[in-house]
């Protein structure tokens, strides 16, 4: 009998210490510093190994970070991932995953200034020096072609890729790219510094209701939040200015060099992946009241660059936003696969 209450006390003191525990882990994670990111994004994992080239441009040697990731199974294909200005390589993680498992040998770089590749400080942007620097990764890993895939800022970076190289380019995607229109006939020009001055006003809740209200029309769900730790972290971080400085160069180059005006001179195979709901629009609010209403209206512009690319496929994902692989991966994966698998012209 003694032995019994003695197994019960034990029993009871084991449970309080877990309670204990418990309280004690809850606690600490309720006082948990948020996510502070440096430069280089040393502590933020992303799905597949990481290395870097070193490029030299501009009288300095810069690294450009990558994934270089073969499937299983190859089919002898590769696709190149180009991501948006706000977002890195790491976001491409599902449709890596949904490339690899067909066949496809997936490469993803994070374009200088962004993602874990180096942040100058002194650079001169263009999509053109982004676009030979991401020839140079491909001479590198011997890819001789690829079908260009760019999303957002990503998608004036590989149409700009496809006019310069179109021999390196098997096809092209673009998946609500920015630069469908030319902001600069209504929107006032602004010099870096007052761009550079925009991104040191930022704060985290500044980027969440942002993404919030931009890009998922108000409704935010625990599945974006992988967006939302960069760009927050980097902002908690010790290495903002320099983020912010680079941001601002970046924001110069996408107004300043405009692709749409190039569109008739694709001469590569070109899905148009437009979710209909986006509203995107480089300075909106600078531009004169009447006109603010007719920038970014997606639901135009895909018809309209469907029409001036000339072998242009358009799918329109009704009712969708900014980020298609977030909000509608299922059609977005089916519109892209169906792309990639049909005989081109």
């Amino acid at each position: 009998m003694r032995g019994k209450s003695l197994r019960l006390s034990q029993s009871l003191q084991w449970r309080r210490w877990l309670a204990a525990l418990c309280c004690l882990l809850l606690s600490r994670a309720a006082l948990a510093e948020p996510v502070a990111l440096d430069a280089r994004l040393t502590d933020f994992a992303y799905p597949y190994p990481v290395k870097t080239l070193t490029v030299k441009d501009q009288q300095q040697s810069l690294e450009m970070a990558y994934m270089d990731v073969k499937p299983k199974q190859a089919n002898g294909e590769t696709v190149l991932l180009l991501h948006g200005k706000n977002f890195s390589g790491a976001y491409w993680k599902t449709t890596m995953d949904a490339l690899l498992e067909q066949g496809y040998r997936v490469v993803v770089p994070d374009q200088i200034g962004f993602g874990k590749s180096s942040k100058p400080a002194h650079f001169q942007y263009s999509f053109q020096v982004l676009a030979d620097q991401t020839r140079r990764l491909l001479d590198t890993l011997k890819v001789d072609s690829a079908t260009v895939v760019g999303h957002s800022m990503g998608g004036m970076l590989a149409t700009r890729f496809a006019l310069m190289f179109p021999q390196r380019s098997d096809s092209l995607v673009l998946v609500n790219p920015i630069g469908l229109e030319d902001w600069r006939p209504v929107v006032p020009w602004q010099s870096v510094d007052a761009w550079y001055q925009g991104e040191l006003k930022k704060t985290p809740e500044k980027v969440k209701a942002y993404m919030t209200a931009s890009y998922f029309d108000g409704e935010w769900k625990d599945d974006y939040a992988p967006l939302l730790t960069l760009q927050q972290g980097w902002i908690r971080g010790p290495d903002y200015q320099r983020i912010a400085w680079n941001s601002a160069l970046a924001y110069d180059m996408i107004y300043s060099q405009p692709v749409v005006q190039d569109f008739p001179r694709l001469a590569v195979p070109t899905l148009l992946i437009i979710g209909t709901r986006d509203r995107t629009a480089l300075g909106r609010n600078r531009a004169p009241e009447p006109e603010r209403a007719q920038l970014g209206r997606y639901d135009q512009l895909g018809k309209k660059a469907a029409e001036r690319i000339p072998d242009a496929t358009l799918v329109e994902l009704e009712g969708i936003g900014h980020v298609p692989q977030y909000e509608a991966f299922n059609a977005y994966r089916g519109a892209l696969l169906d792309f990639l698998a049909a005989p081109k012209r």
